[in-house]
Formats: structure tokens, sequence, C-alpha cells
């Protein structure tokens, strides 16, 4: 078994208008690099091996919460969010109301058109932790919602149509246990990144 540490990137300017990033790779802010900088990792992880998804936002997360080295892991990148990338969820629903409503009632299932569905995104987050609960030693993973909700949703059941069984905010980071068996289970309640 491995206790594992998903953080979600610090703030980007498209995440300050709210729109959806998937796949494109714009850098942190200005204030995302200042927010980041403040946070602080809980003592306990102070050892952990580190993983990143390869999107820049996420590197440069990772690199100014350690000096350690940083793999990079293609199955943290964010959800591919197709033709919805760029927009905002506001923009969406009011472009069209009830297919968006259809598709958000999929939960797991929703799909962007030409992106992937976070039931997608799941299964790539647990082949990931599967062959993570087989290593030594704690692990933080910098990644982003997308990956940290669908890894939320293997470790609680949560199936995306109801609000989140846990408050995850941005400056908070999501403790897993990772077993061999392929079982994901929530490790407690998010942790706060100490500013």
């Amino acid at each position: 078994m491995t206790r594992l540490l998903l953080i979600r990137h610090g703030p980007t300017e498209w995440n300050e208008a709210r729109r959806l990033q998937g796949q494109a790779d714009p850098g942190l802010s200005p204030r995302g690099r200042a927010e980041v900088l403040s946070w602080r990792l809980p003592p306990d992880w102070k050892e952990a091996c580190w993983l990143s998804s390869p999107l820049r936002r996420a590197r440069e997360t990772a690199a100014l919460l350690t000096a350690a080295p940083v793999a990079i892991e293609p199955r943290l990148i964010e959800m591919d969010w197709g033709a919805f990338e760029g927009r905002t969820l506001a923009d969406l629903r009011a472009d069209d109301p009830a297919g968006m409503a259809v598709n958000e009632a999929r939960g797991l299932d929703f799909r962007p058109p030409g992106g992937e569905s976070p039931r997608e995104v799941a299964e790539r987050f647990r082949k990931l932790a599967a062959e993570l609960s087989e290593t030594p030693g704690p692990a933080i993973a910098v990644a982003h919602k997308g990956v940290v909700r669908a890894a939320l949703a293997l470790a609680t059941g949560w199936d995306m149509t109801t609000r989140p069984p846990l408050r995850l905010a941005g400056k908070h980071a999501l403790a897993l246990l990772c077993h061999p068996s392929g079982r994901i289970e929530p490790a407690g309640p998010p942790l706060a990144l100490a500013e």
C-alpha cells in the first residue's frame, strides 16, 4: 500500500478567467506563482517521491514546491476537453442549455465533443495508482482538477452527478491510499496546503 498526495496545480490566467484548459498548456499566472510559493506541505510528506503531469502549469507548480527530482507522468495529464477547450462552462450552458444539461447529467460519462470522459481519466489514474501501490514510500503527484475529481470518484464511489463528497478547494490536496489490489481510498479529509 502506498500513500499518494494529489495536488492540483496553481492558478493560470485561464483559471482566473474560468476557461476550460484541458490539455492546452498555459503556465502559471504571476498570481498563481505567488500562491504556490506560499503553500507548505505537511511535514510527513517531505520524503515523498514526486510526479507531475507533463503540462507546464503542473511542472511549474512541482518545481516551486520541491527541489527533488520530479518524474513526468503522462497519465496525470488533464482531461481532454475537445471542442470545449478555452470556453467557459457558463458560455457552454448559455449556448446549449438542454444539451449541456443532458451531458452533465451523465456524470462520469460526460463527454465534450472530441474529448474524453471523466471515466476515462479515472481509468488511466487507476492504472497509475495500482503501479504506485507497489512502490516503497509515499508519493506526491501534481495534476489537474479533472484528475483529482476522477481520483475522488474512484476512492469514494462518487458518480459525479451530485456535489463531491469531499470539498476540494484550490489550496487543498487529496491524500489517498493505493492498494495493490487496485483499490483506492481516501486517507482522511483534503489537506490544506497551509500558507
